[in-house]
């Protein structure tokens, strides 16, 4: 299942998207290992209350093009984002961001401060938070070897991956869990998935912001899952001291993955938001 139904190319590359809906726009960025599937349940609530939504696969990810030799690191991606919503003629709008993608919605905020009304970041990476050791061991000592394993190994290991993403098991199985796997059941899915998601998972992109995340001058809400195994909730606790004026809302069942585990919640806390 995918929310995109078309494709535009920006700065030379194809991006898969989906813009539906009437009123001030909403661009949901979404996080890895994911595409924009994870907003299945929560954008089009927020079309319904009266929002233009915009929902699209980063570079090298779902639906979107996986270029070789293009950088798909989260300053980059955030570049694109501002290319993306000057095909659209967006002005100005509230990003909705859930992990790396929190990240990118940092990088347009603080870097293009004038097309950034609104952040809503969902248990974002930020200043060390990130890659965990094994992901930090495996960029270190083997990722090309770790790249080359069999369909088998990978789905493995991407499941086990998965499984930490929400605090509820029963959430992450049957066709959710194969939808998840989807985009990497190909030698090529599987290439991508190591050289556009895994080769990026680097900290300095977000200790860069460190001390530019007080620059910040827009409403920010920050939802984070109490139960988050990869992002621990100190993090959002840290983030909602340094930006101005930043709401913080945990939902204590929730895991890493919100929009499966509480995407009422998620829907519920987003449109309250844009009607702050």
């Amino acid at each position: 299942m995918t929310l995109l139904e078309s494709d535009i190319l920006v700065d030379g590359v194809r991006l898969a998207y989906r813009d539906s809906g009437a009123g001030s726009p909403v661009v949901f960025v979404h996080g890895t290992p994911s595409y924009s599937y994870e907003w299945r349940d929560v954008a089009p609530h927020v079309e319904a209350a009266g929002y233009r939504t915009i929902v699209y696969d980063l570079l090298g990810y779902g639906a979107s093009e996986r270029p070789l030799n293009r950088d798909t690191s989260v300053p980059a991606q955030a570049d694109l984002l501002i290319r993306f919503l000057d095909e659209l003629n967006c002005e100005t709008v509230t990003l909705a961001t859930h992990d790396i993608g929190g990240a990118i919605g940092l990088h347009a905020a603080i870097r293009y401060p004038d097309r950034v009304q609104r952040l809503l970041i969902i248990d974002t990476v930020s200043y060390d938070s990130w890659p965990s050791p094994t992901w930090a061991a495996i960029i270190r000592d083997g990722l090309d070897e770790h790249a080359a394993m069999s369909a088998n190994d990978f789905e493995r290991m991407l499941t086990r991956q998965l499984h930490m993403t929400v605090s509820d098991p029963t959430r992450m199985c049957g066709d959710v869990l194969a939808a998840y796997l989807a985009p990497h059941r190909t030698a090529v899915g599987r290439a991508s998935f190591f050289e556009h998601q895994v080769r990026h998972y680097d900290s300095k992109h977000t200790e860069v912001l460190t001390d530019r995340l007080a620059e910040l001058r827009l409403p920010v809400r920050i939802l984070w899952g109490g139960r988050d195994q990869w992002q621990p909730v100190s993090y959002a606790e840290r983030l909602a001291t340094d930006i101005p004026g930043a709401e913080l809302v945990v939902l204590p069942d929730g895991g890493h993955f919100l929009t499966e585990d509480e995407p009422a919640a998620v829907t519920r806390e987003l449109i309250g938001f844009l009607r702050t």
